[in-house]
């Protein structure tokens, strides 16, 4: 495994973090963890040097912080750092914060969290933080022993990053979503930089972008990939992109399956900074190009909107929706994408079911017209 550095802080990461937003479920059930797998998979990642856990309260309804509770009990205690992060949208009232970190702690079976975030921070969520007092709050939990470094997630436009970050000393870490599609999106490169240049040390969430740059892409984006004359993989092409700058403290990747963890050891063993060619940078800005000309949504599968009132798999239809796009320039296999979409998503959760009252556009932290993606969905699939 290799390791990186962590901003100020004197601990080494290793290049890959284990992500646990997309843990394997039990049939379409996304609260439904497969525990026993999920420790199997995690363990495994801990035994070839991964050194870092990265959950939430809110994944998988909670189960998310119980998997990895079960997955550090016994001799595997202590043998990573723990990330959670507070559900900063969910809180209306200072009292609440108390019972939120002890049912944290409880679930993940510990006193003591070491690395702690406010949970996708934007403008509105952080002028919350700053009037629930929540800042003090975790320093009086850091003095207690409970929680050791303080972060946050973000999901809004550079100019409120960059005041979140100049808006308390005490940040340790922060953490973004970047891959080579999403280099301007959000905090983005400059982001990136900004925090760095603080001493701060950025974790990577979405260097797949929710998966979709780990299937092959259409053709003409795998020709492209031919010219630097390297044989990878698609998620490796996308996690050596972000290994390469030297900015980045670790990349998080969401596993669920022991193909997947040991696909992504191989990967960070083999990363390093500044270690693409020229040409290898070249043919990956050609290939983004590309990717957005076919249209990409940036649905990263994150399942905020999985309490549809219609019942809809909106990640499931923008995802068959995207691979339809890619496809536009090969009518046949659109009319397959189709055919299997009819055969693998039932009726009553599919896009034609949307009543528009924009509960999803509201919690989607990719801010995706999701109303008007479905209609698209709707009109092109079924």
């Amino acid at each position: 495994m290799k390791f990186r550095s962590f901003g100020k802080l004197d601990w080494k990461p290793s290049a890959l973090g284990f992500g646990t937003m997309r843990l394997p479920v039990i049939g379409d059930n996304q609260t439904n963890v497969n525990q026993p797998l999920t420790v199997k998979l995690i363990r495994y990642a801990l035994d070839q040097g991964v050194n870092y856990i990265d959950t939430a309260f809110t994944y998988h309804d909670g189960n998310s912080e119980v998997a990895v509770g079960k997955a550090l009990s016994g001799k595997y205690r202590g043998r990573a750092k723990v990330a959670t992060k507070m559900p900063v949208f969910m809180v209306k009232h200072k009292a609440e914060l108390d019972e939120i970190l002890n049912l944290q702690m409880k679930r993940l079976s510990t006193n003591f969290i070491d690395f702690y975030l406010f949970h996708s921070l934007t403008k509105q969520l952080w002028n919350r933080v700053q009037e629930l007092g929540m800042i003090e709050w975790a320093e009086k939990q850091i003095a207690k022993g409970k929680l050791g470094y303080l972060g946050f997630s973000f999901h809004d436009e550079l100019e409120i990053f960059k005041e979140i970050v100049d808006g308390y000393d005490g940040w340790t870490f922060c953490q973004i979503q970047y891959n080579y599609l999403d280099e301007d999106f959000q905090a983005g490169k400059s982001g990136l930089k900004y925090a760095a240049s603080k001493g701060l040390g950025v974790v990577v969430m979405e260097p797949l972008a929710g998966g979709l740059l780990a299937v092959n892409p259409p053709m003409e984006i795998q020709m492209e990939w031919q010219k630097a004359g390297v044989n990878r993989s698609a998620s490796d092409w996308a996690l050596q992109w972000v290994w390469n700058q030297p900015e980045v403290s670790l990349a998080l990747s969401g596993m669920n399956s022991l193909k997947q963890v040991k696909d992504n050891v191989e990967s960070a063993c083999n990363s390093g900074v500044n270690t693409l060619s020229q040409k290898e940078m070249q043919v990956l800005a050609r290939s983004r190009e590309l990717f957005l000309d076919y249209g990409h949504i940036g649905c990263t599968k994150c399942h905020y909107c999985s309490h549809c009132p219609q019942n809809i798999d909106i990640p499931l239809n923008l995802a068959y929706l995207n691979e339809y796009s890619t496809k536009r320039r090969e009518p046949n296999q659109q009319d397959r994408i189709k055919a299997k979409f009819h055969k693998t998503v039932p009726p009553e959760r599919r896009a034609s079911n949307c009543i528009y009252c924009g509960q999803c556009e509201a919690i989607c932290p990719q801010r995706l017209p999701v109303r008007r993606l479905l209609s698209e969905a709707a009109a092109c699939l079924e």
